[in-house]
């Protein structure tokens, strides 16, 4: 058996649309191109946007329609013309876009009832109030709250592209093993039972290891890098989502 799913290079094509860089160059979110980057990007990090209006006191279903609205009139208008791109970066575009929207544009005696013919995205309300419930409990103003929402949420979609990466080459149970040894405080001890459940050497499953955190780091810079229109701030801006966590 392979000792690992993350020597070989990403899916091509597959995540080539999700680029800020596509949104910006297009300079119209209605272009088609630009109009999957940018329903793609906002489908990733709709739930910072969330928390972020829960934060400002909106109670759920006010929230749930304004996060709604918001996204039909992002995807809909040309928001790019009127606002600043956040200095190339898509996480500042999108809240200075969101607030805004709070500050000048959300009409209440014109609210339209969600999906009300408008572009929109299908977003889990379900289960965003619990999530935003969880994460209430650390005291934070809805800036901070968002930033964190964003790094998670980051996260979450790296962790998704690594799966899909192990999945296709067939070493799906290979990943979900090893995958906690992915996260902060994972260690490199490698218990026998885990060597045992994939019938490998314990030497092997160590190798596996480095070369998954190896590919989690690339990923998760790639996954950086889409949202920004420069790639030197790839670093800054890793510092700054990680920030978020302390």
């Amino acid at each position: 058996m392979s000792s690992d799913c993350a020597s070989s290079s990403a899916p091509g094509d597959i995540f080539a649309t999700t680029h800020w860089t596509v949104v910006l160059a297009a300079g119209r979110p209605h272009t088609p191109q630009a109009a999957v980057a940018l329903a793609e990007l906002c489908q990733t990090y709709w739930f910072p946007l969330y928390a972020y209006v829960r934060r400002r006191g909106h109670a759920k279903p006010d929230a749930e329609d304004l996060v709604q609205e918001f996204f039909s009139r992002l995807l809909t208008k040309n928001f790019l013309a009127d606002l600043d791109n956040g200095k190339g970066k898509f996480r500042a575009f999108l809240l200075a876009a969101l607030k805004h929207f709070l500050a000048n544009e959300w009409d209440r005696s014109q609210r339209q009832k969600r999906g009300g013919g408008a572009a929109h995205l299908s977003l889990d309300w379900q289960t965003a109030d619990t999530k935003f419930q969880i994460a209430a409990k650390n005291e934070l103003s809805p800036d901070r709250a968002f930033d964190r929402e964003w790094a998670l949420a980051l996260l979450a979609k790296v962790i998704e592209r690594l799966r899909a990466e192990c999945a296709a080459e067939g070493k799906g149970k290979l990943f979900e093993q090893l995958k906690t040894f992915l996260m902060a405080g994972g260690g490199d001890s490698v218990p026998a039972a885990v060597a045992k459940s994939l019938d490998m050497e314990e030497g092997a499953v160590r190798v596996a290891i480095h070369r998954l955190r190896k590919r989690y780091r690339a990923l998760l810079r790639d996954e950086v890098a889409h949202t920004l229109t420069d790639a030197s701030q790839v670093e800054a801006e890793l510092q700054a989502l990680f920030g978020a966590f302390g």
